[in-house]
């Protein structure tokens, strides 16, 4: 009897092996759906307080998310976790009418304001996808390749390219399912296999969001996007309430054909992926136009541009005597754990050869951002760009590399008593009425990464570069020290793997752009894929562009929009 039981249940496991396996050829390529509602991923976060630290946290977009009571473990604000995946931390400002602070999912802290709402209860926007009016495209493809002999990886990419993508990993497969998480946004994902079709789930934390059904496609994935109309015009911008004075560009004696020009040739894709062009002249917005779907609240990707903001947190660190001077050495700031990579030459690197890009770190190859960033060959970002061999003596020679702001975000982490983001958004963000901005943080998921990363809006991120153009004053308040902000427009060394060769100050770059026979210095913010500060000192004026040009060798297409239509214009 016991011999045919045993039999019986070898043959039902044997079954259900068999069962459970999957060929995973029949699963590589693309699979391509639709989601079923654009509006999924735009959330609505309340919070009702009860006694002492309780509250009931509510997050819904058109049906409720969760709906739970939650115990805040700070007195002085609110901070809790759920499922040690979604982190809040929030706190409570003007009289309490307000909550603002962060939450954060992944490697993204998102800064949010709740207002109140009366009977205790606040309540504000939270759109982890960035943009603020729902998806435009609710085309999905998902790209499945092998990762080992076991499991399946994925890759999923959505239709609306405002999104700035995800970056999946963590996959573990079980018969025909397979799990795995983008480790920027946090979201979970499960995607039931089948020949015919996948069935994909989004989560974020345990709380189910959307699905939708997959199916295989040997054509290529062409997204479509539902652009919303914008009017483009060379109208006075809307005066929003936040911090902006608006004037017409008639005011100012800014040729108004030129911008015309801009406008139509960028809809006549003849400057390609242009997200938004803003000008700032006499203290004055003047002029502020969106394309493909933007608009004056959706935070942009900053990619390296956010460097300059980095710099300028340094420099009031500086001023508040936190950090005594830009001749500090790095290991001075390092923890002790990380002190062996010391060396005679490392030991020599100073705060100021960080700022200028010239550490002598080995930037192009171990310390590069591919490099330590990569998980296939590191599991440290801190550890891999310390242990990089030097190749120049510090201060001499200047590579652009973001290992370099990156150990500056740790140096000045290290020495502060509250949390980075905190200060960050004490000292800079909330001086300049800055709300609607995210963090990206290092591999930590802890501390803000300085090598850049980070998101604001088109009209916050022409205020810094206001902030700078008015020596470190922004509505009469003295934010940064004008010391700090003629140090950082220092011309200190030449980055030597540039074509151009540009002079290089505290993470800002410089230019000069040639018109009519005159030339026109600037010192600007740069980021990958076309994100631009301009600050123009002789013009008075101040410029911001923002693009998508991230895989066309298109980047530097903002210097040409300047050159050929926005200096043109201003000069009249």
């Amino acid at each position: 009897m016991f011999k045919y039981l045993t039999i019986i249940v070898a043959l039902s496991v044997s079954i259900m092996t068999s069962c459970a396996q999957i060929d995973q050829k029949d699963y590589e390529g693309e699979w391509i759906g639709f989601l079923p509602n654009k509006n999924s991923f735009n959330f609505q976060v309340t919070l009702h307080k009860g006694e002492g630290t309780a509250y009931h946290l509510k997050i819904a977009n058109d049906t409720t998310l969760f709906d739970e009571s939650v115990t805040s473990s700070s007195t002085n604000g609110v901070e809790f976790t759920i499922d040690n995946q979604l982190f809040f931390d929030l706190q409570y400002t003007q009289n309490e009418q307000v909550l603002t602070g962060f939450i954060q999912t992944g490697k993204l802290m998102y800064h949010v304001n709740l207002q109140h709402q009366g009977n205790d209860t606040f309540a504000g926007a939270w759109n982890p996808f960035m943009v603020d009016n729902g998806l435009q495209s609710d085309d999905i493809m998902l790209y499945i390749e092998p990762m080992n002999e076991k499991t399946l990886a994925a890759y999923p990419f959505f239709g609306d390219q405002r999104f700035r993508g995800t970056w999946t990993a963590d996959f573990k497969q079980k018969g025909d399912i397979l799990l795995f998480t983008d480790g920027m946004t946090g979201f979970n994902f499960r995607a039931k296999l089948s020949k015919k079709n996948i069935e994909l789930e989004i989560f974020l934390a345990d709380m189910f969001i959307t699905k939708t059904n997959l199916t295989h496609t040997n054509d290529g994935w062409e997204y479509h996007s539902d652009y919303v109309h914008q009017p483009q015009n060379t109208n006075t911008p809307a005066q929003l309430k936040d911090g902006w004075e608006t004037t017409n560009i008639d005011a100012l004696g800014i040729n108004k054909s030129e911008l015309t020009r801009l406008i139509t040739d960028v809809e006549a894709q003849k400057l390609v992926n242009t997200h938004s062009i803003l000008i700032a002249k006499e203290n004055k917005l003047v002029f502020e136009t969106y394309f493909d779907g933007f608009n004056a609240h959706i935070p942009h990707d900053l990619r390296s541009a956010s460097k300059s903001i980095s710099s300028a947190i340094i420099g009031i660190a500086i001023d508040e005597n936190i950090i005594k001077s830009v001749d500090e050495k790095l290991y001075d700031f390092l923890p002790e754990t990380y002190q062996y990579t010391k060396d005679p030459q490392k030991a020599n690197i100073t705060l100021k050869d960080l700022l200028t890009m010239s550490s002598g770190l080995d930037v192009n190859n171990q310390a590069s951002e591919n490099n330590y960033q990569d998980p296939r060959f590191s599991n440290n970002w801190l550890k891999t760009v310390l242990e990089a061999p030097m190749v120049k003596e510090p201060g001499t020679y200047a590579d652009y590399g973001s290992a370099n702001p990156f150990l500056l975000g740790v140096c000045l982490n290290e020495h502060l008593d509250i949390p980075l983001e905190t200060y960050m958004d004490e000292k800079l963000f909330a001086p300049l009425g800055i709300t609607n901005y995210i963090n990206q943080t290092d591999d930590s998921k802890i501390t803000p990464y300085f090598g850049g990363g980070m998101l604001l809006t088109s009209r916050d991120l022409l205020k810094f570069g206001q902030l700078y153009q008015n020596k470190g004053k922004w509505k009469g308040q003295q934010i940064i020290s004008e010391k700090w902000v003629e140090a950082s427009f220092g011309k200190y060394l030449r980055l030597q793997d540039y074509n151009d060769k540009n002079l290089y100050g505290y993470l800002w770059w410089h230019d000069t752009y040639e018109v009519n026979g005159k030339a026109y210095e600037a010192i600007e913010a740069r980021g990958a894929g076309g994100q631009f500060i301009f600050i123009l000192p002789a013009l008075e004026s101040v410029v911001v562009i923002t693009s998508g040009n991230f895989r066309n060798r298109k980047g530097n297409q903002p210097r040409e929009i300047l050159k050929d239509y926005i200096i043109p214009a201003l000069v009249n």
